[in-house]
């Protein structure tokens, strides 16, 4: 039986998808990391999965809409829970079937190209080699972007620091006028630059993703001569690993955008700190207010450290992942569980499908769901 835990969060999923930030990638996560976990501990996995972010941010979305449920939002949920329960079924019985499937595509594959092995090996250290040579500006113009971003950031915000110190100074007999501006503006700074900082950085991982199928089908013309019986083959492994390829390419993308939501909730509370303090505590407002500089400071500096790595962190991942492939097609392979790639990918391409689905259901249930004098007066412009 599929955990409650995990069709709770599936079901808050449809019930919610129309309200919250909550996408078929995120459920598709859910799905295949319980999936993965499985069978290494499943009571451990449903604990793992109850305390994901993922998880307490539906619960939550879920309580505030408690009241809002509605027949559309009720018919949704009975629709995903069932697609859910089949899914993760299917993904159980069609793993070891594409296991074997893939086992012997690649035996196929290997025994067609043993004759030019070296020549295989070669061409795609060739690749790997041309990889690095892409990839290194690109993870050199990640490190001088975030530290561009960063000390912009934080050149826009000492400002107001500076400003709510002094204003502390100056003047004590009014502090709550006085200060409270500027603690409401510091605070739509933080969130403007973070925003600002994420649409800068976040498209890196885009142009990555062009890189890859650059890269990838330069591969494919390479190896195609020597793949002429096996060329559908050859396609559905470099399909595998431009899939993973992309997946690594998304997942820096995500740390990305978690580290700039990170450094958000931590400048926030600045703001509520001088809030909180302008009742009467003075001496905690001078405190908050001397050491905000440093505090600033200090949390941008972090944001750096963590994020200036990840550009090299992601071009040793695509790196390893075309070297798998050089040993996947060589004559010495092992046994690797090189399905899984391939039914991640099928599981992500029926949840997306999925949720079009659905959104394609909602539309036209919002325009039947019309009240009459709405649908009335829509009729007449039309007639008009």
């Amino acid at each position: 039986m599929f955990p409650k835990a995990v069709v709770l969060t599936l079901a808050l999923v449809a019930v919610t998808s129309a309200r919250a930030e909550v996408s078929a990638d995120q459920v598709a996560t859910v799905v295949w990391d319980y999936f993965s976990q499985l069978g290494n501990n499943a009571k451990e996995a449903v604990e793992q999965l109850q305390k994901s972010e993922l998880t307490q941010q539906l619960n939550a979305l879920f309580q505030d809409k408690l009241e809002d449920m509605n027949t559309y939002a009720s018919d949704l949920q009975k629709k995903l829970v069932p697609f859910a329960t089949e899914l993760h079924e299917r993904l159980t019985k069609d793993s070891e079937k594409l296991k074997e499937e893939i086992q012997k595509e690649l035996e196929e594959l290997r025994a067609r190209l043993l004759p030019h092995a070296q020549e295989v090996s070669q061409m795609i250290g060739d690749r790997v080699r041309e990889l690095q040579q892409r990839l290194g500006p690109h993870a050199d113009e990640l490190r001088t972007q975030v530290s561009a971003q960063a000390e912009q950031l934080r050149r826009q915000l000492t400002p107001y620091a500076q400003r709510m110190e002094r204003v502390l100074r100056e003047n004590t007999d009014n502090l709550k006028a006085s200060l409270t501006p500027y603690a409401d503006e510091f605070k739509a700074k933080v969130d403007q630059n973070v925003e600002e900082l994420k649409g800068r950085l976040t498209p890196y991982a885009d142009e990555l993703k062009v890189k890859i199928d650059q890269n990838v089908e330069e591969l494919r013309r390479s190896l195609a001569p020597y793949a002429q019986d096996v060329q559908e083959k050859l396609n559905h492994q470099l399909e595998g690993l431009a899939f993973q390829m992309k997946k690594s390419a998304e997942e820096l993308k995500a740390k990305i955008s978690a580290n700039a939501e990170e450094l958000r909730q931590r400048l926030a509370p600045v703001a509520e700190d001088v809030h909180s303090n302008l009742k009467g505590n003075t001496e905690g407002l001078q405190k908050s207010l001397a050491e905000l500089s440093a505090h600033l400071d200090q949390q941008v500096a972090e944001f750096r450290r963590n994020v200036e790595p990840y550009g090299d962190t992601f071009n040793k991942a695509l790196v390893q992942q075309m070297e798998e492939l050089r040993q996947k097609l060589g004559p010495f392979a092992g046994n690797a569980e090189s399905h899984l790639s391939f039914l991640e990918k099928d599981l992500r391409d029926k949840v997306n499908s999925f949720f079009s689905t659905l959104k394609n259901e909602e539309s036209q249930d919002k325009t039947l769901a019309l009240p009459e004098q709405e649908q009335v007066q829509m009729s007449a412009s039309l007639e008009s």
